[in-house]
């Protein structure tokens, strides 16, 4: 790549996140310890009001023990986006529970509130909504649905940090909520998750499942896992937790600014906020005409050094680990989408000169095939 490549997304690692792992070596506790039991009450008191928070060795550990620790298993039917990274369909099989795949709305690529109600069954145990690129899930709707129907919700908030609807923090509306830690998410551990629990009964679920199924040692109350976070770990999301809220800004500083310069760019639909949605821009994903993404993506990138990303091209219902699940399932809304997004960048890297780049990148590849 040329030295001046802008790429999709960027982690900032800095000299306070190498000073704060080096004291963690330096006091001879890596494994899960206090840093871990300080960056859970902190991340608790950051994002969700003090809920009870577990941290986990990825996101996808938190999604599987939260669906144990909320009783998913063998019978259950889960309702899911199929629209999403393989890891939402994985976390419901893996329990022996089904994921169900149902279609996405057009407008902020989430779960489609008439389609999880027309999915429902007596085996449906609960919904999976994705706040998908950063945006929230339409709440009302699937809260109306899960209280009629006397089920779960279970968000998966990988991508979602510091969103919010009607003031409702993201990771507080559910039974449990993931949070991945994930170099390129809005903030990162380096890797891990976090689990908010709405009880202290699936919070201590989870602590059971992610250490072999004891708290105290040797006690082994369940079958459980090692999904522990180590004190490593935690040392560089504490860190990173202080500075989160201003790179959310940038992100939503980027975004507008990305917003504004494509407004007139014709055959670019720029991403959507629903009234009351905070989006917090974990990507900054268009819409481009049917045929035209795959052209583009490639031109950006080798005629203008633009990275982007294309989150995601195979919907879980299509992929061979998960396709038993869904025989000739038909969901035009995800299909269409899976053709049609482009992730641009968005990270709080990006210079102002970055941005305009971004921008006459685009207007110029997408009119040269006009």
């Amino acid at each position: 790549m040329p030295v001046d490549f802008i790429p999709p997304a960027k982690p900032i690692i800095g000299d306070e996140e190498r000073e704060a792992v080096d004291r963690v070596l330096r006091s001879g506790m890596i494994a899960q310890g206090p840093e871990v039991a300080a960056f859970e009450q902190e991340f608790a008191e950051h994002f969700v009001g003090g809920r009870a928070t577990v941290a986990v060795n990825s996101g996808t550990s938190g999604q599987h023990l939260g669906l144990l620790a909320a009783g998913v298993g063998p019978g259950d039917e889960v309702i899911v986006p199929s629209f999403t990274f393989a890891a939402t369909g994985n976390s419901v099989a893996l329990t022996g529970a089904t994921p169900v795949f149902v279609d996405i709305e057009p407008d902020y690529f989430t779960l489609d509130p008439a389609a999880v109600r027309a999915a429902i069954t007596p085996k449906t145990k609960g919904i999976m909504p994705v706040h998908l690129y950063g945006h929230p899930f339409l709440v009302d709707e699937i809260e109306a649905i899960a209280k009629e129907h006397g089920l779960g919700i279970y968000e998966d908030a990988a991508q979602a940090h510091g969103a919010s609807w009607d003031g409702r923090q993201v990771g507080t509306i559910g039974d449990f909520a993931m949070f991945s830690l994930y170099p390129t998410k809005n903030m990162t551990s380096g890797e891990g998750g976090m689990v908010s629990c709405a009880n202290d009964e699936i919070a201590r679920n989870v602590r059971l499942l992610r250490n072999q199924g004891m708290e105290t040692q040797y006690a082994n109350e369940v079958v459980g896992f090692n999904a522990r976070m180590t004190d490593v770990h935690a040392a560089i999301g504490r860190v990173q937790l202080t500075r989160v809220d201003g790179w959310t800004v940038q992100r939503q500083r980027n975004a507008a600014a990305l917003n504004e310069g494509l407004a007139g760019v014709p055959g670019v639909q720029t991403p959507g906020v629903a009234e009351g949605a905070v989006h917090v821009y974990h990507q900054y994903t268009v819409r481009l005409d049917a045929g035209e993404r795959d052209r583009i993506r490639e031109a950006l990138k080798e005629e203008h050094g633009v990275g982007s990303g294309v989150y995601y091209p195979i919907p879980n219902h299509r992929l061979p680990s998960l396709a038993e699940f869904a025989p000739g399932l038909d969901l035009p809304e995800t299909e269409r989408a899976a053709r049609e997004v482009l992730s641009l960048p968005v990270h709080p890297s990006l210079s102002e000169g970055d941005l305009d780049r971004i921008v006459a990148a685009v207007a110029d590849v997408v009119r040269a095939g006009a």
